[in-house]
């Protein structure tokens, strides 16, 4: 279920409230005349089915209620209620499997800032799990990839790519290009560091660590968990079933791939550094692909939900 909390200006109250009194999947409307102050106007509230909630809010949108006041959207994890049971036999689709997109917009869109902490996490990650290279140590990869901030770039990525704003994908693309190459170099100056004092070997070859090997040679299997590791991150991200460690399974792709070349670089091996550069590559583009894909389907069945409804 979804609280919706909307502020409406006298101008567009009396058409909020039709379309909210008009909606079967809508209960709980209250309304608290002239109680804003800034704009002006009237406090409306209501609940509604999470797979309705997108498609009231594109309703809400034609009252010009968002240019002229505004709509708060909040999850609602426990409503114990009849006339709410009612209105989820009434709304179509499944609770879980629903998108509130104007959710997905606000969340991305959070996620697309080059800011020092974002860095500071991949400069973070990369260097730990170069570390988990040199070791061969899967529980410092790991703990690397539940770092890796990387998510949330290429999620809005996708969303960007799917609804065509130019400017939000290249704030994305800008996050991930900066980024790798920061985690990239910061670890491989820490890994010359270990060189240069003894903490580690003076040698370094793949072959000899399990790891290190698996992330600098990219095969079909890369195309193939990239892809899945993309759906279930946008499925993660769109639906009420996120998990907190759906980021770990995109970093599984990506920050071990990074420190792979800061290793590859700093020990001069360069058909390592190559590898591991490809497999960051292909692994970045499929994660795309996928997130594409993803959205793209999930988009299709809302405005065939959308239609369904304008038909009735």
């Amino acid at each position: 279920m979804v609280h919706l909390r909307i502020v409406a200006p006298e101008s567009c109250a009396g058409a909020v409230l039709h379309v909210l009194e008009d909606d079967p999947t809508v209960l709980n409307v209250v309304v608290l005349s002239g109680v804003s102050r800034k704009p002006t106007g009237d406090l409306i509230t209501c609940d509604v089915p999470r797979e309705a909630a997108s498609l009231l809010i594109a309703d809400l949108r034609k009252t010009r209620v968002v240019e002229e006041g505004s709509i708060a959207v909040e999850k609602v994890d426990v409503l114990l209620s009849e006339a709410a049971d009612a209105a989820e036999r009434a709304a179509p689709g499944e609770p879980q499997d629903a998108v509130v997109w104007e959710e997905v917009e606000e969340l991305t869109s959070e996620s697309t800032e080059l800011t020092a902490g974002f860095l500071s996490f991949m400069v973070l990650a990369t260097i730990l799990a170069s570390i988990g290279l040199l070791l061969d140590s899967p529980i410092l990869i790991v703990g690397a990839m539940v770092l890796g901030p990387e998510f949330g770039p290429i999620a809005a990525l996708c969303v960007a790519l799917v609804r065509r704003e130019g400017p939000l994908a290249l704030q994305s693309f800008r996050a991930l290009a900066v980024g790798f190459p920061t985690g990239i170099l910061a670890a491989m100056l820490m890994v010359l560091i270990f060189k240069w004092t003894g903490i580690s070997p003076a040698s370094f070859t793949e072959a000899d660590h399990d790891f290190a090997n698996l992330v600098s040679s990219p095969d079909a299997y890369t195309v193939v968990i990239a892809f899945c590791a993309g759906i279930a991150g946008i499925l993660s991200l769109t639906t009420s079933k996120s998990g907190a460690l759906t980021g770990v399974l995109i970093s599984v792709t990506t920050i071990p791939a990074a420190a792979g070349a800061a290793v590859g670089a700093a020990y001069a091996d360069w058909d390592g550094f190559t590898g591991s550069l490809l497999q960051l590559g292909l692994n970045l583009v499929f994660l795309c692909i996928a997130g594409v894909l993803t959205l793209t389907v999930q988009r299709l069945v809302f405005r065939r939900r959308t239609f369904a409804r304008d038909m009735r």
